[in-house]
């Protein structure tokens, strides 16, 4: 499978540098990743070897992160006009894989017209229960520990809202991961900008991704929280050709063995 690895770099709407890696042959397949995350940092470093015996995968690295540049101020339509230039060097139209934030984000995309071919979600959190968590004052202070400069202080703010124990969080911050993770949490408001205005205990917007006819499959973990669950059956429901599936036995930080054979069943490949 090595021989089919490369690394590249594509020039974003802006003229950001998107660094990317491109794995295994067939049709090509973008997985785009949620907050703190990378090509090399998070579901994408084992999900793409284990798909890239039957498509070309494409991961990258979300502006700001890794080896991509970061662009002037950050706006979502800046993240869609990265995925649309991963999407036109695959050859101009792919299918779309998004975990959490990222699954909103490639949802904006197709809302947009992105060339995506097929659209699979696992677990974009949307909060929409009346009188369920949200994350607006979490958001907030995210935002201003980042522009203090205290990127510890906003990860750990974060870490516990997506419902990390604080004697995790406590080990985490001694361990070889933390520096990784305060490497970009500068990010982490860039994924604000993503998910906040669907994570207000309200039910998703009329007809906010009405554009979206493409087959979507919208999955969860059989193991998540009660709010996520029901945030990806609201999204089936509001989206014109969607099936929503829950893989049992897992959670927000789903296995990669989990997740290929349900991929590979929906784009259809194996």
């Amino acid at each position: 499978m090595s021989e089919h690895r490369a690394f590249g770099q594509v020039a974003s709407k802006d003229g950001t540098i998107i660094a990317y890696e491109r794995l295994g042959s067939g049709p090509p397949l973008v997985l785009v990743v949620g907050a703190l995350c990378s090509r090399r940092l998070g579901p994408s470093l084992e999900l793409s070897p284990r798909l890239a015996s039957q498509f070309t995968v494409f991961s990258y690295d979300r502006r700001g992160r890794g080896e991509s540049g970061a662009g002037g101020a950050h706006r979502v339509q800046l993240e869609i006009d990265d995925l649309e230039a991963l999407i036109a060097e695959a050859g101009g139209s792919a299918f779309v894989f998004g975990h959490s934030s990222g699954a909103i984000l490639a949802l904006q995309a197709a809302a947009h017209g992105a060339a995506i071919r097929k659209l699979a979600l696992y677990e974009a959190p949307l909060m929409v229960e009346p009188g369920g968590p949200t994350m607006q004052a979490e958001w907030q202070a995210i935002r201003a520990f980042i522009a203090q400069g205290r990127r510890s202080e906003a990860l750990k703010v974060f870490l516990k809202a997506v419902g990390v124990p604080a004697f995790v969080v406590a080990i985490m911050r001694w361990l070889p991961v933390w520096r990784k993770l305060t490497a970009v949490a500068h990010t982490l408001p860039y994924d604000g900008a993503i998910s906040e205005e669907f994570q207000r205990a309200e039910p998703l917007p009329a007809n906010v991704w009405q554009p979206v006819t493409i087959p979507v499959l919208a999955c969860a973990g059989g193991k998540s929280p009660a709010w996520m669950l029901n945030g990806m059956r609201a999204l089936a429901r509001a989206l014109a050709n969607a099936e929503h599936r829950v893989i049992e036995g897992q959670s927000h930080e789903v296995a990669a063995g989990a997740l290929e054979p349900v991929l590979k069943e929906f784009f259809g490949v194996g």
